[in-house]
C-alpha cells in the first residue's frame, strides 16, 4: 500500500511539473525592467520571453510582439528554446508512462519485470526533464543576477528574475522528486521480488543419476 501511495504522490508530482513546465515556457516573464532609480510612478513594465516581449503600460494596455527573426536571436536564446521544448514534450511523455505504471501495477502484482519497465522509464524520464528545465531557468537567472550588479551595464539594460524562472525552478525541483520516487519504487520492487522468490543454495542442488534413480545430494560429497 505504502508503495502504491509513494507512486501516485510520485505521479501528481509529475503532473503538476510537466504543467508548470509548459507554462513557464509559453511565459514572457523572463525577464522584468528593474526599477532601481528614483522615479515613483512607473508607466512601462518589460517583459522579455522565450517567444516574444511584452511592454505593459500602467498594467492596463499589455503589448507583446514576437521575435521576428530567428537568425537575429542570440545562440543562448535559441539554446533555451530548444531545451524548454524537449522539456515539455519529455515531460508528457514521462506522466503517459507513469499513468500506464499505476494501471500496470494496480492489474498485475505478480509481474514485476513489467512493472519495471514502466516505472523505470517514468523515473528516468521525470529526473531527465527536470535536469533540463534547470539549464536554462539557472543560467538565465545567473545571467540576470551578474548583469544587476555590473556598474559597466546602463540601467536601462538591467533587468530582475521573472515569475517564469519562479516557476521553471518549483516545476524542475517536483520533476526530479518524482523521477526520485519511480525510482524509488522500482527499487522496492525489485527488492520485494528477489525476497519472495529467492535463489535455490548451491549446496541444496539435487542430481539424478543416469539410471534415474533416487536424488543424491550434492553436499555429501563435497
Amino acid at each position: 500500500m505504502s508503495c502504491c501511495a509513494l507512486q501516485i504522490t510520485g505521479l501528481i508530482f509529475g503532473g503538476v511539473g510537466m504543467v508548470g513546465t509548459l507554462a513557464a515556457t509559453v511565459m514572457p516573464q523572463w525577464r522584468v525592467s528593474a526599477f532601481i532609480e528614483g522615479n515613483i510612478v512607473v508607466f512601462e513594465t518589460i517583459w522579455e520571453g522565450l517567444w516574444m516581449d511584452c511592454i505593459s503600460q500602467l498594467g492596463i494596455k499589455l503589448q507583446c510582439k514576437f521575435y521576428d527573426s530567428l537568425l537575429a536571436l542570440s545562440p543562448s536564446l535559441e539554446m533555451f528554446r530548444a531545451l524548454m521544448c524537449i522539456a515539455t514534450g519529455l515531460s508528457i511523455i514521462a506522466f503517459l508512462m507513469g499513468i500506464a505504471g499505476v494501471k500496470y501495477t494496480h492489474r498485475t502484482r505478480e509481474d514485476s519485470q513489467g512493472i519495471s519497465v514502466f516505472i523505470l522509464a517514468a523515473g528516468i524520464a521525470f529526473l531527465l526533464t527536470g535536469v533540463l528545465v534547470l539549464i536554462p531557468v539557472s543560467w538565465t537567472g545567473g545571467n540576470i543576477i551578474r548583469d544587476f550588479y555590473d556598474p559597466n551595464v546602463p540601467v536601462p539594460l538591467k533587468r530582475e528574475l521573472g515569475a517564469a524562472l519562479y516557476v521553471g525552478w518549483v516545476s524542475s525541483a517536483l520533476l526530479i522528486t518524482a523521477g526520485t520516487m519511480y525510482c524509488s519504487f522500482w527499487c522496492l520492487a525489485n527488492t520485494s521480488q528477489k525476497s519472495r522468490y529467492p535463489l535455490p543454495s548451491r549446496h541444496r542442488w539435487h542430481k539424478r543419476d543416469f539410471a534415474g534413480g533416487k536424488s543424491l545430494n550434492s553436499s555429501k560429497y563435497i
